[in-house]
Formats: C-alpha cells, structure tokens, sequence
C-alpha cells in the first residue's frame, strides 16, 4: 500500500472514529470534512466511493445500532431518553423509523428482539466498517502469556448465529441479576466451531463470566466450568471488535506456522474488555487467546 493511500484511509477512518464519538452531536457534511480535512464539494462522494454509504446513510445506522444496543441491553433507559439520543425530536418519530429499519416498535424490540432482522438491517454498516478495519497485524502485535484458570458460569450457544444476540441478551440478564459487572468479573467467549460452518445450526459458542460463586440448578441453562490455565499466544484488537475473524484467521494462516508453537487442545477464546455502547466502537478492546502446548 502506498504512503498516499495509507494516508487517505487514515483521514477516513478519523472520520467514523469522530461519528461514532460524536452521535449526540451535530454531525453535518462540513463538520465531517473538516475533520478528514477534505473538500466539502467533494466529500459526500468520496465517503460513500470509499464505504458504499452516504454520510447520512451511515450516521442513520451508526445512531440507530447504538439505539437498538440499548433497548435490549440496558433497561435503565427510557424509549424516550433513547429516541432523543438517537436525534429524533419525538418518540413516536423515533418509533416510525425502527419499525421502517426492523419491522418491529422499540418497544416490542426491547421485550423480544427480532435479531435476524436486527442482522440484516446492519450489513450494509458492517459491511462499511470493515473496509477501513485493521487486518495487517504482525508478530509484534501477538505477545505469549502465562494465563491462570479462571472459574466461570457458562451459558451455551448451540444453534444458528442468527440468534446469538437472545443468548447474548439473557446472558447479560443474568449476570446483572447476580451482580457479575464486566469491571469486576471477566467476560469471555470461548467458540467452539468456526464462525460460518456450512450447516448454521453447526455453530457453537461458550458465554462465560469469570466467578467463584456456586451454579445452583437454573432455568437459564447456566453451568459451572473454567477457562484453564497454560500458555496462550494473546492478540489485543482495539475497535469495532463485532468481527474478530481477521485477528483469527491472522494467529492461524501467519503467526501459528511461523512460530514454531504448537496449538493446545482448548478452543480459542477471547476476553471483552470493554463494550458497545458503554464505549465509542471505535474504542472497543478485545483480546483473544490462542492456547499453546
């Protein structure tokens, strides 16, 4: 890649990690070309050349995620107080635009969330994101770490990854329920098959929270385990952290075969460390293990 071009996809970039730092703000087409230090004349075209997406396509759904993200997962806030963050004068507005993008009210959403839909409403913003997200890591990026076992609650996902956000849900449901704040008590997922298998009832996925506390019997289907200790070559990914497979495939295809290591029999596995919507997508952090011999 040339110096020229590495420097365009840079001023881009500045310009989602500012939208997606700024959703309450005014984020008009001659404030976001001078924040890549572009033409105003020009930059609506060269945005949506470079991500498939007009400005205000993708400050719609970058808005409108953060919205839905907060209807199932943080009860404390009203559909009101979401709706205005999500620069909609009126509730019954905000409302009339989610139903339009899901097919679903908020508040309905919020009780059962079409996830399915949910998916499909948002390809086109991941599709966006990836083009810029970073996927040349190198072997300084990748450190091997002694890593302790952990205790965890389990909560199994078996099934196609089109539902894996009603598991995601109850999962935080009842970890709130019994106090497991992220800040405290580690959050992992553990995958237990590749992320597109051929048949998608094939995919599997572990959510767990790191926890001494005894698993009693639970409608939940939660379960007691542990995450175990040994080494693990550790690899840190900062920003929109919903797609983790290029980090995989890098630890797999690169770093693996030229380390000389050897992979233990425990699947990768990653820790959240900070999460959507507490934190900017841009500012996500995960890291994911790769368990060695």
């Amino acid at each position: 890649m040339t110096a020229a071009l590495q420097n365009y996809q840079a001023r881009m970039r500045r310009v989602l990690d500012h939208i997606d730092r700024h959703l309450d703000a005014d984020l008009d087409l001659a404030a976001l070309s001078a924040v890549a230090a572009f033409s105003k004349f020009h930059f609506h075209r060269q945005f949506t050349a470079t991500f498939g997406l007009s400005v205000h396509r993708y400050v719609q759904l970058a808005r409108m995620k953060r919205a839905s993200y907060r209807l199932a997962y943080m009860d404390a806030l009203d559909v009101t107080e979401i709706a205005m963050d999500a620069g909609y004068d009126a509730p019954d507005a905000f409302a009339r635009a989610f139903r339009q993008r899901f097919g679903q009210s908020p508040s309905s959403f919020r009780k059962s969330p079409d996830w399915e839909s949910w998916l499909a409403a948002f390809g086109p913003l991941d599709t966006a994101r990836s083009k810029l997200m970073k996927t040349d890591y190198s072997s300084d990026d990748v450190t091997i770490r002694e890593v302790p076992t952990t205790k965890v609650a389990i909560m199994e996902h078996r099934g196609s990854p089109a539902t894996l956000g009603a598991t995601i849900q109850r999962f935080i449901a009842w970890r709130k329920a019994r106090g497991l704040h992220p800040s405290t008590s580690p959050t992992f997922t553990v995958w237990r098959s590749e992320r597109s298998p051929a048949s998608p009832a094939d995919y599997s996925t572990d959510l767990c929270v790191g926890t001494d506390q005894p698993i009693a019997a639970n409608a939940e289907g939660i379960k007691a385990g542990e995450i175990p200790g040994g080494r693990c070559a550790v690899l840190r990914v900062v920003g929109y952290t919903d797609n983790l497979e290029p980090a995989a495939l890098y630890l797999y295809r690169d770093w693996l075969p030229a380390s000389g290591e050897e992979a233990r029999d425990f699947p990768l596995y990653c820790q959240r460390l900070s999460f959507f919507p507490e934190v900017p997508e841009h500012e996500t952090v995960a890291e994911l293990f790769l368990p060695l011999k």
